[in-house]
């Protein structure tokens, strides 16, 4: 189906050439003179080559039929990661690009979105927050009152981030796995 360029957003699937290309960047740039551009950033399916284009937002893009199915986290191996579908029990293995960073975010039997292109998985949604611990960070100054200062922390899936100075290792943290922000101690 054949789309404005103006309306591609990132995770989209829009075919080229023959090939599919998932979105990783889209931005519309309104310069003072000229024509208005779409600059697309996608990696190809195909072979994971990354390429850049520049459309008119008027231009129209082929826009790939996508299928979005809820599956289940398994496990990650050499070849990759496996889903599988709590409705029909298929198994899919997706790539390691196709993860991506978000690979850090994954927990067993945590529900995610696989967008699919015939069987084909081409993008992945996770939850917008993951709850993880904080394994390494620096102890609670006394007298600090709760302030906006974040101090650094490790969390359990290795990953960096700003946590508030009350956060001791140990707790539990929700974190938003779009850029790995804290957003708040875990309830449980």
């Amino acid at each position: 189906m054949k789309v404005i360029a103006s309306s591609i957003r990132k995770g989209n699937v829009i075919e080229q050439d023959g090939k599919l290309y998932v979105v990783v960047t889209a931005e519309n740039i309104h310069p003072g003179k000229g024509t208005p551009v779409s600059q697309i950033e996608m990696r190809r399916i195909s072979d994971g080559v990354k390429i850049s284009e520049r459309f008119k937002t008027t231009d129209q893009v082929e826009k790939a039929t996508i299928e979005e199915r809820n599956f289940t986290f398994l496990y990650e191996d050499a070849d990759g990661f496996h889903f599988m579908n709590p409705e029909t029990y298929d198994q899919v293995q997706v790539p390691k690009d196709v993860v991506g960073t978000q690979a850090a975010y994954l927990q067993e039997n945590m529900t995610v979105k696989l967008s699919m292109h015939d069987v084909v998985p081409v993008a992945i949604a996770l939850p917008q927050r993951v709850t993880l611990e904080v394994v390494e960070t620096e102890p609670v100054t006394k007298g600090q009152t709760a302030s906006s200062s974040y101090k650094p922390a490790v969390l359990s899936n290795g990953v960096r981030t700003g946590v508030p100075a009350h956060i001791t290792v140990g707790t539990r943290i929700v974190v938003m796995t779009e850029d790995g922000s804290y957003c708040e101690r875990a309830k449980d």
